[in-house]
């Protein structure tokens, strides 16, 4: 099947040991969070030496998850910039022992950051000014078929991908947010004496309000 523009497939077991290194999924993040930037801008950001840098970048750049942005400076420096495009990795049936390995340990490296940086931001809230109250999240269920799950990721991905746009026509005001979307099936049913999973669970977005997100 030909892949869509803008999605690239992660397959191999080299670029994924290149990826799964814990400095350079913090290099990537930086970069994407942050935009462009030089190998001792990310040294001084993350508390290591350029030396360590530039040869974390030059790995990722091997496996284009990283790339250096167009135009030379004064100074002659590099500039790198996170490689943009939908990346997607082998399902889990299709990945090997090894590659399955690989794939929960970046898995529990991007949960374990990500709840690093949600429980910093409430932490520091009062500074935040306005967009203290801008915390959406949601929690709830849905009854659906495999190929409706599918479905309703690829209409996730193409919503997100609305709302990109360059830096050019970014309004004022507009800030860097973090999307997140994790969605699994329920474990099976319980044995009939055991407590019953509530067929309701409710979806929490900004303070005040709920929904009900339920569907059969």
């Amino acid at each position: 099947m030909e892949q869509e523009p803008g999605r690239r497939a992660t397959t191999d077991l080299a670029a994924l040991k290149a990826l799964a290194q814990p400095r350079r999924q913090q290099i990537l993040e930086r970069l994407t969070l942050h935009g462009p930037a030089t190998s001792a801008i990310l040294a001084r950001a993350l508390g290591l030496n350029t030396g360590a840098t530039s040869y974390h970048l030059r790995e990722l750049a091997r496996y284009g998850f990283v790339e250096q942005t167009d135009g030379a400076t004064p100074r002659g420096e590099r500039w790198w910039r996170a490689v943009p495009g939908d990346r997607r990795f082998p399902p889990r049936s299709r990945q090997s022992p090894e590659t399955r390995v690989l794939m929960d340990a970046l898995n529990h490296q991007a949960y374990a950051a990500d709840l690093d940086l949600f429980e910093r931001l409430q932490r520091e809230s009062d500074d935040l000014g306005d967009w203290a109250d801008a915390f959406p999240y949601s929690r709830g269920t849905m009854r659906l078929t495999r190929d409706e799950l599918a479905e309703f990721f690829e209409e996730y991905i193409a919503l997100l991908n609305r709302y990109k746009r360059p830096d050019a026509l970014t309004p004022p005001g507009a800030r860097p947010v973090f999307t997140r979307l994790l969605a699994f099936p329920a474990p099976d049913a319980p044995a009939p004496d055991a407590p019953a999973l509530g067929a309701s669970v409710s979806s929490h977005g900004v303070p005040g309000t709920t929904d009900e997100t339920d569907a059969s």
